[in-house]
């Protein structure tokens, strides 16, 4: 199988495509079976591309990526774990609860919180002075 970078002369729409061998490829070509998924148009043609070629350094590259890769996500997660132990999930309302606590020395919430807030709102909370942090969160059933 090779693949096959494409481009069509009429809206200049990039696409891939998979065909059995070059010859293949030459063969549709002059049957007039390439066509655009964009425009329809027949004028498609192969453009340039690079061979993708493995070698041991770049398969060490991509396990060694990946092994630090996984590394930082069991990070993360540990985090994770630690925070939803010691914190209390205000979800959606956290820069209210933020404030409330920041303003109004809200003693029953002597328990740190945690939750959800746009990146708006957290510029807005630190221009007010409140110590906020924005962590990476992952998804706990992700691979």
């Amino acid at each position: 199988m090779i693949k096959y970078k494409l481009v069509c002369k009429n809206c200049d729409n990039f696409f891939d495509s998979w065909f059995a061998s070059s010859k293949e490829y030459e063969k549709l070509k002059k049957l007039k079976h390439i066509n655009c998924n964009n425009c329809n148009s027949l004028k498609v043609e192969k453009t340039l591309m690079t061979p993708s070629v493995l070698n041991s350094k770049k398969e060490k590259s991509v396990i060694y990526k990946n092994e630090k890769y996984a590394k930082i996500k069991n990070t993360i997660k540990e985090y994770q774990k630690f925070i939803k132990k010691n914190f209390e999930y205000v979800g959606e309302d956290f820069a209210y609860e933020a404030r409330s606590i920041h303003y109004n020395n809200n003693k029953e919430k002597l328990k740190g919180i945690y939750g959800n807030a746009t990146a708006e709102e957290v510029k807005e909370l630190k221009e007010e002075g409140i110590d906020t942090e924005v962590i990476p969160w992952v998804n706990q059933n992700d691979n």
